[in-house]
């Protein structure tokens, strides 16, 4: 299963998928949600509300795209709330990352073997930042990009006209 970072929404709506010309994409979202195969948390949906746009409006629409941490990804806070705190970033990194909405993305990730898709890209040797795909290769999830999943799970936006 997928687990969605909010820059992959964001982003599409912004620049590659808009809601207004692009819809094949926002329904093959919900499609492969209804599936099982991908979903994104409740952190991220309360990032895309904070929008108030018709990006927000679409995932209170589609809310149960967006699911509740459970039980299980407390271990995993835990695990990744250690590698953050191991003394390679920044105390101001630390406490961003620890705050935002990546900390339970990929710890939900990590918890249920997930993979995460994130337009972000590692910066191994970066103190100031925590990056999504670092902190997946720390604690060993796998993390892939937009276009990546989309080819691995055969995507096709076909024109209807």
């Amino acid at each position: 299963m997928y687990v969605i970072d909010a820059n992959v929404f964001i982003d599409a709506k912004n620049r590659h998928y808009g809601l207004d010309f692009a819809p094949g994409f926002w329904d093959w979202l919900v499609e492969q949600n209804n599936d099982g195969s991908l979903c994104s948390i409740a952190d991220v949906k309360k990032e895309l509300d904070a929008g108030k746009d018709e990006l927000s409006k679409w995932a209170t629409t589609n809310s149960g795209l967006f699911v509740a941490l459970d039980p299980p990804v407390q271990a995993s806070m835990q695990t990744l709330s250690t590698w953050a705190n191991s003394g390679t970033f920044t105390g101001a990194a630390v406490n961003t990352f620890l705050a935002g909405a990546d900390y339970p993305l990929v710890a939900f990730a990590h918890a249920h073997s997930h993979t995460v898709v994130t337009h972000e890209r590692s910066q191994p040797n970066a103190k100031k930042r925590i990056l999504i795909p670092d902190a997946c290769t720390a604690i060993g999830v796998n993390c892939v990009d937009p276009f990546t999943m989309l080819r691995s799970e055969g995507a096709k936006f076909v024109c209807a006209n």
